[in-house]
């Protein structure tokens, strides 16, 4: 049985949709004294990320019985519209178990909700940008072929499509690649680590030409605190990390950058001020546990301008 859990309108247009999993996260690290279980997922650091500087912003997603109506006021009270969750009875929402250590992080998948099929779409959704962000496969193509139609631009985060489970649920890489699905996308955002699995090519600049070749707008990759490169119109550009008051969790760091990133471009069209908007947007969210910690758009920009002067220098 199928609840929807919205409360607006279907006909109503938005600057950027979500389309993903929830997640319900257990994060254990050395530098939080216990593990702490939070709300997780792209739909909920893009879309708190893209809010906060005044985007629109609503989600495509499922979840369980077992996802906390705490978690839909909280969203709600974020200015995130929820027309397109659907709660999904006698079954559970997405979890997984994410370890940090000082050597990186482990993740393990517990439970996952019911993939997202194309009757879930609304055929009246319209949307400046929809961006697909799948955790584990749960977003098809015929999904995204419908998504298209709906969006003036289409974004993807691929990181579900190149992870793989073990029988216990731990979580590593695994290649993939599908051109039906990377020719319909405008904005191409990943890891390093996931470009690389995508492509084959170990070199960077290599592997963003490669998905630029499918007629991409922007590519862009997040490094880290290494920052962050972006490819569009054929030149490369290094975007510094923003320098953060302190490093706690770096969970959701890439969605918030990617979510602040897609806002500024529904605006502006400045593709080097929206990765500078990225990366300040993400300097917030390490700086608490989970979603707990999202700056303010006076407080984005002001971290943001000093990061777009740096990279306009060297233009």
């Amino acid at each position: 049985m199928l609840i929807d859990v919205s409360t607006m309108s279907h006909t109503n247009a938005f600057d950027l949709v979500t389309v993903g999993h929830f997640a319900i996260d257990s994060i254990i690290s050395p530098k939080i004294p216990q593990p702490r279980v939070t709300l997780g997922g792209p739909p909920t650091y893009v879309s708190v990320a893209a809010a906060k500087p005044g985007a629109k912003v609503s989600v495509i997603s499922k979840v369980g019985d077992d996802f906390p109506n705490a978690y839909l006021e909280w969203l709600r009270n974020n200015d995130v519209n929820l027309f397109g969750l659907k709660r999904v009875s006698n079954t559970s929402t997405t979890r997984f178990v994410l370890e940090y250590t000082n050597w990186g992080r482990k993740l393990r998948l517990e439970a996952h909700a019911s993939p997202i099929s194309p009757a879930d779409i609304h055929n009246s959704l319209h949307a400046e940008i929809i961006h697909v962000a799948p955790i584990l496969s749960e977003i098809s193509r015929r999904v995204i072929t419908k998504l298209r139609k709906s969006a003036k631009v289409l974004s993807l985060d691929p990181q579900g499509f190149v992870r793989s489970f073990d029988e216990n649920g731990n979580v590593g890489l695994k290649k993939w690649r599908d051109p039906e699905v990377l020719a319909q996308i405008d904005v191409f955002k990943s890891t390093t680590f996931e470009i690389q699995a995508i492509t084959g090519a170990q070199d960077l600049k290599s592997a963003m030409k490669q998905i630029s070749d499918y007629a991409k707008r922007i590519v862009v990759v997040t490094r880290g605190i290494q920052g962050s490169t972006v490819l569009f119109k054929k030149q490369f550009y290094n975007i510094p990390a923003c320098e953060s008051k302190t490093v706690v969790d770096p969970t959701g760091a890439g969605d918030a950058y990617i979510g602040a990133f897609l806002a500024e471009y529904v605006r502006v069209k400045d593709v080097l001020w929206c990765a500078s908007v990225g990366s300040a947007a993400a300097s917030f969210v390490v700086e608490g546990v989970g979603p707990e910690r999202f700056g303010e758009r006076h407080e984005v920009y002001e971290r943001a301008y000093g990061i777009y002067e740096k990279v306009v220098g060297k233009k």
